[in-house]
């Protein structure tokens, strides 16, 4: 389990202390809305990342040397996103830097963007959504290894890189909680993910999801797989524990096909 200290004003994950020795990339989440932030950092940990949080300008600049990447919103309370951007990019501080925003305009988005940010997601977004631009980003800036191959499994691919899927080469139109239930099932053939654990890689940690709704999604997507083709048995239930994507060659035992 993760633990965490106070330092000064900010709340750091100790296992940022790994990113110091090159073990982790660390990111610096400037977002003064707590459940925003904790969402995002915890689909960052989860997928491997050091994690610093900040509430503020002031706080931001102070935990900003040795973050390798900032995920920033535009309005904090004690100044604008795009001034501190600005003054970082003005002192010579090159890490990459997401915004995170609610404010949907294309002025804001051609603003932040000339004022020297690398990317910009709106208000709502998905927390693994976040994570997959992270480490596009990244890997622009040189500080990740390239991409894995997508996921293929029974003539369905998914991408994360580009958020596309295909059954047999053939776009496969979904949702974004589709797309992501697939591609988190996919990353491991046979395991399975029970529906809590499926909530917090969709949806993020303190989400209220009922049951019923991940099983509807997950219905919704057998029945797209199946009209594109493919075989909606891949997507298997596990009676009282939740979901897993069937490995390769092996069929659904009876009965552990439907929700």
């Amino acid at each position: 389990m993760l633990r965490f200290r106070r330092v000064g004003k900010r709340t750091v994950c100790l296992r940022a202390a790994l990113a110091g020795i090159g073990l982790m990339q660390r990111v610096l989440i400037v977002e003064d809305e707590a459940a925003i932030a904790e969402s995002v950092a915890y689909a960052l940990r989860r997928d491997g990342f050091a994690v610093d949080l900040a509430a503020s300008c002031a706080e931001a600049t102070l935990a900003l040397p040795g973050a390798e990447l900032v995920i920033l919103d535009l309005m904090l309370p004690d100044g604008s996103g795009f001034d501190l951007i600005g003054r970082w990019r003005r002192a010579g501080a090159r890490q990459p830097v997401i915004v995170l925003s609610s404010r949907d305009g294309e002025a804001d988005r051609v603003a932040a963007l000339e004022t020297g940010a690398d990317d910009y997601v709106t208000k709502p977004f998905s927390p693994r959504e976040v994570v997959a631009r992270v480490r596009a980003v990244l890997r622009r800036a040189g500080s990740l290894p390239p991409a894995v191959v997508p996921a293929s499994h029974h003539a369905l691919t998914v991408d994360e890189a580009t958020r596309r899927a295909r059954v047999a080469g053939q776009p496969l139109e979904l949702t974004k909680v589709e797309f992501e239930l697939l591609a988190a099932l996919l990353e491991t053939p046979g395991r399975v993910y029970t529906r809590s654990q499926l909530i917090d890689r969709v949806w993020g940690d303190g989400f209220a999801i009922g049951d019923r709704t991940i099983d509807s999604h997950v219905k919704a997507l057998r029945r797209k797989i199946g009209d594109a083709g493919g075989d909606a048995s891949l997507v298997e239930t596990v009676r009282g524990v939740g979901y897993r994507a069937a490995e390769p060659g092996a069929a659904a035992p009876p009965g552990e096909r439907e929700p």
